[in-house]
């Protein structure tokens, strides 16, 4: 079951990232994500306002500190991934930001994780496979700032699911609101002192409400990992739910036809192995 879910977080947060990424071929990529966060965050309180008349107390903890800088770490990556590829190529970028769920897995496994060494190879060969379905370059010269920002992006994203998996833990519902507090403010600080503002097109009334949708799917991956990292070892369920940019991948094949690179349909191939290593 842990595993199925986690599965479904990749699927929920692919399928949100292919939808989102139709929006930021004419809207800012920073304001696409500051508005479907803002969805999510309303969808939260109302949950959570809902708990609190039922009567249902957040339990104690530190799950305002944990979500919060799910939030902000989160945040951070996105404005570092999209600034990364405003200056550099996508080829280059976004390989080195699917590596992110490494974090996690160092992580759990400093904390004394472990798991055979089939589930090992499975993790290993997922991650190779994400990399390789991000259509990496293989030549050509890689500016520096790019190659910075996008290992930024890596770090915050891993972190980002570290301090989610360690907020659900103890609560889910309060965990993940204070989450999407601290994305939401995160990000439309760095919209506001953005110099210039962000480039690209603004959002327009029409766009609000698809948008906030988008964000509504991005809350359901949340809440499929966080309920599956409860569960599971959070180093491989990271891994797992960090499989989403094949998702993407596959719907832009399936919906938009695009062509895949031959090392994309490997990376595709090496993930479905890797799957099915961890899955045995």
């Amino acid at each position: 079951m842990v595993t199925l879910l986690a599965l479904c977080s990749s699927l929920v947060w692919g399928t949100s990232d292919f939808a989102g990424g139709s929006f930021t071929k004419r809207i800012a990529a920073v304001r696409v994500v500051g508005v479907a966060q803002i969805g999510g965050l309303v969808i939260m309180t109302v949950v959570l306002l809902v708990r609190l008349v039922a009567g249902e107390v957040p339990a104690d903890g530190l799950w305002p500190l944990y979500g919060a800088l799910a939030g902000i770490t989160g945040a951070v990556g996105l404005v570092c991934f999209y600034a990364a590829l405003s200056l550099g190529t996508m080829g280059v970028v976004s390989p080195i930001a699917a590596m992110g769920a490494i974090v996690p897995v160092t992580i759990g496994i400093s904390r004394g994780e472990r798991f055979s060494v089939a589930v090992g190879i499975g993790l290993a060969l997922m991650l190779i496979g994400v990399v390789l379905a991000s259509g990496p370059e293989l030549s050509g010269d890689a500016g520096r700032l790019p190659v910075l920002l996008a290992a930024c992006a890596a770090c915050c994203f891993g972190l980002s699911l570290f301090f989610m998996n360690e907020g659900a833990a103890i609560d889910i519902v309060p965990a993940l609101w204070a989450m999407r507090v601290a994305s939401v403010a995160t990000l439309l600080t760095a919209w506001w002192l953005w110099p210039g503002g962000p480039p690209g097109g603004s959002v327009r009334r029409r766009d609000v409400l698809p948008l906030m949708l988008v964000g509504s799917g991005d809350l359901a991956a949340n809440v499929l990992f966080s309920v599956a990292a409860t569960g599971g070892l959070v180093s491989v369920v990271s891994v797992l739910g960090s499989l989403y940019p094949v998702v993407t991948l596959l719907w832009a094949r399936a919906l938009l036809d695009e062509r895949l690179r031959p090392i994309q349909l490997a990376g595709v191939a090496t993930t479905v192995a890797g799957l099915a290593f961890v899955v045995q």
